[in-house]
């Protein structure tokens, strides 16, 4: 369908990967950037010259504006001149392209494979991949405004110091924020999956870089949704109203979402730093939603008034604590593998469990030792509880083609090229 895959080899020309990439609480690997393409070239036969300019204008735009950002932005709080945040210029600059470019797939049109656009990756072993497919931009674009989100959530999530002078705090409105925005990454990601992969052949899908492979894009939406109900369970920790049923059960949802998200990267080749920084990040956030689910678990089995249950609980409790260990190292590995980060002072979920994790296994287990024979004491842990999973990604759906591409717009070039035909 006049469709190829161009993977240049890495020259270290064009990706660039820093160092270090601060404090890390929502993880995002690298942001691909987008290469200049010239739609005169390929379309200034083809359609109005407004048209052609307009789309060279939306996209360059976004190019000069990712560069200036480069592939990752969770450093940095950057203000645009007129107080604007860049991430949201940016994420409207993306906004504006789409329905535009669109247009290049109006009613199957041939021109939606004349264009070769190419981008930057950050987790494929190849640096760039172009392809002459306007449905890889639209699957680049969607990918963008997801990373996006996800790093305008990881700056609302960083805890500032408060005025009352102690540690640093996240608000409850940066929390409740940050579950929108959660939503809305994970709606742009499922998006992608169901509407635009569908319109790859099977040959192609294996030609897209692994950035943008059904696995990433599947992995991504589920850390969004499973981040999002680690905030839900810290503001159930915080209110009083919570009973200890709503907290395992967002506790055991987390970890549902953070073990399909490691399922769906397992068999990926993941690359270039970032991508094995992403398989650390998942691990530990798994490992942790774990130790919530555990504790949580334990301490309603601990309610019960059987020797059987307390038995379970004390092997529920004990199951947390080993997965609260693990998740310090898993945090550790993440931390020191290239581009480094650190990891923000604790709030929520796990501020709460770091400090009642230790303490409640430690009690819990000499009293039930003193109660009960050690025979009586589970040597594994319980299962856990298996719950349908509540939050799911917004409804997104691909905005309309723009009205740039009426059929009086297009009609208009075609008799300004008869008439230059006839001229001739």
């Amino acid at each position: 369908m006049g469709c190829f895959a161009s993977r240049p080899k890495d020259t270290g020309g064009n990706r660039r990967k820093p160092t270090s990439i601060g404090d890390v609480s929502v993880y995002v690997p690298g942001l691909r950037i987008p290469k200049p393409v010239e739609f005169s070239q390929s379309l200034g036969d083809q359609l109005p010259k407004t048209l052609v300019e307009r789309l060279t204008a939306l996209r360059t735009r976004i190019v000069v504006m990712a560069n200036q950002e480069g592939p990752t932005i969770t450093r940095t709080r950057r203000k645009t001149q007129h107080g604007g945040s860049t991430l949201a210029d940016l994420h409207q600059a993306l906004e504006d392209y789409l329905p535009v470019l669109l247009g290049l797939t109006k009613d199957g049109s041939h021109l939606q494979f004349k264009v070769q656009f190419n981008w930057v990756n950050q987790e494929d072993e190849e640096e760039e991949t172009a392809m002459s497919n306007v449905w890889y931009e639209i699957l680049s674009v969607l990918h963008l405004m997801a990373m996006l989100q996800m790093s305008q959530a990881n700056l609302l999530l960083l805890p500032r110091g408060s005025s009352d002078g102690y540690h640093p705090k996240v608000s409850e409105e940066n929390r409740r924020a940050s579950i929108d925005i959660f939503l809305k990454a994970a709606g742009y990601l499922d998006c992608a999956v169901k509407h635009v992969f569908p319109q790859f052949s099977a040959e192609l899908r294996r030609s897209l870089p692994v950035d943008l492979a059904e696995g990433v894009l599947r992995a991504l939406c589920l850390q969004a949704l499973g981040q999002g109900v680690d905030i839900q369970l810290g503001m159930a920790i915080d209110s009083a109203k919570a009973t200890l049923a709503v907290k395992r059960r967002l506790s055991c949802e987390m970890v549902k979402y953070w073990q399909q998200a490691q399922d769906n990267l397992m068999n990926l080749q993941l690359a270039n730093g970032w991508g094995e920084k992403h398989r650390l990040f998942v691990k530990w956030k798994y490992v942790e939603a774990k130790a919530a689910a555990y504790y949580y678990h334990g301490l309603i089995l601990d309610e019960g008034n059987t020797e059987k249950s307390h038995g379970m609980a004390v092997a529920a409790l004990q199951a947390a604590d080993e997965c609260f260990k693990e998740s310090k190292k898993a945090s550790e590995a993440f931390n020191t593998s290239s581009p480094t980060s650190r990891t923000p002072p604790l709030f929520g979920t796990m501020k709460y469990l770091s400090e009642k994790i230790p303490k409640e296994t430690s009690s819990k287990v000499r009293i039930n030792r003193d109660l009960y024979s050690y025979e009586k004491i589970m040597e594994t842990a319980p299962t856990l509880p298996d719950f349908a999973l509540a939050l799911k990604p917004d409804e997104y759906q691909l905005p309309s083609v723009d009205a740039s591409w009426s059929e009086d717009n297009l009609q208009t070039k075609n008799t300004s090229n008869h008439i230059k035909g006839n001229q001739r």
